[in-house]
């Protein structure tokens, strides 16, 4: 994906070169329509085949949805276009600076969507040595710097600089692969992520729970690993209305094999509150981990949205936000920093627990969104979380993609979708920081701001 990636940036720089803002700004909101109408197409299956919202409402909602996103790169678009530059400087700084900009807003603004950010394409090629130190923004602009630099040299035939500057992020990039950010902390443990593949449209049905429930108990109960992790959701009933005989059976299991198992349930704390949650059970201490950013409409319903009830049928569609700043789950032998679906897209987020952990977990039920694009992509930003915090990053999946992703990114194994199974493999707790995890987002949004600054700067001189 990365080359097509690069291509198609490279295309947007040669639209936006000389046009003015207006324009700049139209290109933009064009191409981010493509860009997420295509990428985030499975916001309509969610709504429609699962939210039960009619199929016009549901597509009009989707891209009215679309259209929101697209205005951040048109913002992009109309803000380098502000700025009086050439064109090598506007190819290769005010560009990637604008851009990156404007993805960072993206995963803010509305409690944030940092989906389809264009350094995730860079997973597995030599720019993603980029992401320990800055993330994946860092790796998008870098990604945008060499859009740049392919468009001087297609376009403007101009050879030295560009081949230079592209040759020399690219080594850079490999050389920083080669970096080990952390180190092996205490033995491998063995683990087993579950794989249920509970229908979306069966899993709240009444009829259903109790083969669900053996489903989970039966994988659990056939593996030795030490850590054995279910999805998110995976009891789909709150916490104190599970039969104690049941949870007794999975604590078994776990105690068996003198570990711990981690359960993906609705937990409620009182009457009115109530968490998308993971609870550890078996030889350690009982722990908790509440779910801190949540889906907007999807587990909550924002102030003044009330209404939106009455058009789709979300169970458990308002859930609390858990506390920030949860520690990690010792269990196992590791200290392990949970994450819930759609939480480990935010990088940022994520490298504010890992210091603590020594491996990262994410539990999701992606079945939300059928057979589309989101697993896929769910999986490819698993992998940055892995290369940015340098940890090793377990995904347990209702229906997939289940996989077990070393600290470079790589998946080792995985399981195929839309099938009952249990990946079995040995996992290795880390310690230590990446620059990432130290400064987060900072350096890139500084350099972006100062490219910015410095540019406005010398056209007012100029002048």
């Amino acid at each position: 994906m990365f080359p097509l990636a690069l291509a198609t940036f490279g295309l947007l720089a040669h639209l936006w070169i000389a046009a003015p803002p207006r324009r700049c700004f139209w290109t933009g909101f064009w191409f981010g329509a493509g860009l997420f109408g295509a990428g985030a197409s499975w916001i309509y299956v969610s709504l429609s085949e699962f939210g039960g919202m009619p199929a016009p409402l549901a597509g009009l909602a989707t891209l009215l949805f679309c259209a929101l996103l697209a205005l951040f790169p048109a913002a992009a678009g109309w803000l380098q276009a502000r700025v009086p530059a050439s064109p090598a400087a506007r190819a290769c700084l005010l560009i990637p600076a604008a851009w990156t900009l404007a993805e960072w807003l993206r995963s803010w603004v509305l409690t944030g969507f940092p989906w389809l950010s264009a350094g995730y394409a860079a997973a597995g090629w030599p720019l993603q040595g980029y992401a320990p130190l800055a993330g994946v923004f860092g790796v998008s602009f870098v990604t945008l710097v060499l859009a740049g630099a392919a468009w001087q040299l297609v376009i403007q035939r101009k050879r030295l600089l560009p081949v230079a500057l592209f040759a020399a992020l690219v080594a850079a990039g490999a050389l920083l692969r080669q970096v080990e950010w952390s180190v092996p902390a205490g033995e491998p443990v063995s683990v087993a992520l579950l794989q249920g593949n509970i229908r979306q449209e069966m899993k709240f049905r009444p009829e259903r729970y109790a083969r669900i429930l053996e489903t989970y108990a039966r994988l659990a109960e056939q593996t030795d690993a030490r850590l054995i992790v279910l999805p998110e959701t995976a009891v789909p009933r709150f916490y104190d209305s599970v039969a104690p005989e049941y949870l007794a059976r999975l604590e078994a299991a776990a105690r068996r094999n003198q570990g711990d198992l981690l359960l993906g349930v609705p937990y409620r704390s009182s009457r009115t509150d109530y968490y998308n949650s993971v609870v550890t059970l078996g030889a350690s201490p009982r722990q908790l981990y509440h779910k801190v950013h949540l889906v907007p409409f999807g587990e909550f319903v924002p102030p003044g949205f009330a209404w939106t009830l009455r058009l789709i049928d979300i169970p458990l569609s308002d859930f609390s936000r858990g506390a920030p700043g949860q520690p990690p789950l010792a269990a196992a032998g590791q200290r392990i920093a949970v994450n819930v679906c759609y939480e480990d897209a935010f990088g940022e987020e994520i490298s504010r627990r890992a210091p603590q952990a020594t491996l990262l977990v994410n539990v999701s039920n992606v079945a939300w969104f059928g057979d589309s694009l989101a697993p896929a992509q769910h999986l490819q930003i698993a992998r940055l979380r892995a290369i940015e915090t340098g940890r090793m990053v377990l995904t347990a999946a209702n229906t997939g993609i289940t996989a077990l992703i070393d600290r470079d990114g790589r998946v080792l194994d995985r399981l195929p979708q839309f099938v009952e199974g249990r990946l079995e493999a040995s996992a290795r707790g880390y310690s230590g920081m990446t620059p990432y995890a130290r400064l987060r987002d900072w350096p890139v949004l500084v350099l972006a701001l100062l490219i910015l600054a410095a540019a406005t700067l010398a056209a007012r001189i100029r002048r």
